[in-house]
């Protein structure tokens, strides 16, 4: 279902979009301001699980494209979300393995719309998302996935670590993307799989890398040392596809 992939400023239209059910990705609260509309607005930001950040008023101002913002600017997803279980109830009924894609903070708008786009044609059942530091799903992300996000459900979670652990006792199990792990020929990645790729430059958070089951890298032989993230992982994807389907076909 599509919303506008809005910026909307001003507390009864900020407010009267979360009334209304859009899925308002992050909100922009003044510093400080803590008076009844406020609260309200407050409110309804925690019942829907959207992202708050306070901050000054000089960045609100940079924010916004009215100069009224009254304290709060909200950026609305261009896309609805799905949920992590509609995504394991869809690999169940295409009686297969589950395959996840978990981002671990990418920012950049085009990246996740590539990645979107890879993950629809390598058959993922879903990608994940943060709800903090990441790009949420804008008119920029829509675009770049080129019409897959129709198809290829996105969800956004509190916290990555403990949606790894939740999956893991659903039957997943984990691979990181990252330069130093074991070459990704070398592993095993048949079977109900997530892969996990961090953000741009930073890569997955310790934390992260800590609760996956192996590491995974890409052989490189160029003269720099790294690829794009949308890139890598498109490399990943197609290697857990190609084991795959050796495994089924090779059975």
């Amino acid at each position: 279902m599509r919303s506008e992939g809005l910026t909307i400023e001003g507390r009864n239209s900020v407010l009267e979009a979360f009334r209304s059910g859009k899925t308002v990705d992050k909100l922009f609260v003044l510093d400080g301001c803590q008076d009844g509309p406020v609260r309200t607005i407050l409110r309804e930001a925690k019942r829907q699980g959207s992202f708050v950040s306070f901050v000054k008023k000089q960045r609100l101002d940079q924010m916004s494209d009215t100069g009224k913002h009254q304290g709060v600017i909200a950026y609305i997803a261009a896309y609805e979300y799905s949920t992590i279980e509609d995504m394991l109830k869809t690999a169940k009924e295409k009686n297969e393995p589950p395959f996840l894609i978990l981002l671990d903070g990418i920012e950049d708008p085009y990246n996740l719309g590539s990645i979107i786009r890879t993950a629809n044609q390598a058959g993922v059942h879903g990608i994940i998302i943060p709800k903090k530091h990441a790009t949420g799903l804008t008119a920029t992300v829509v675009k770049a996935s080129a019409g897959a996000i129709h198809y290829t459900p996105v969800a956004k979670v509190t916290n990555i670590v403990q949606t790894i652990e939740y999956l893991k006792g659903q039957g997943l199990w984990f691979v990181c993307g990252d330069m130093k792990g074991e070459i990704m020929y070398n592993l095993d990645l048949t079977g109900p799989i997530g892969l996990v790729i961090g953000g741009e430059g930073s890569g997955a958070s310790r934390f992260v890398k800590e609760n996956c089951d192996f590491i995974a890298s890409i052989p490189m032989f160029g003269d720099i040392n790294s690829l794009n993230v949308a890139v890598a992982t498109g490399i990943l994807s197609y290697e857990i596809v190609r084991q795959r389907q050796e495994w089924i076909y090779g059975r």
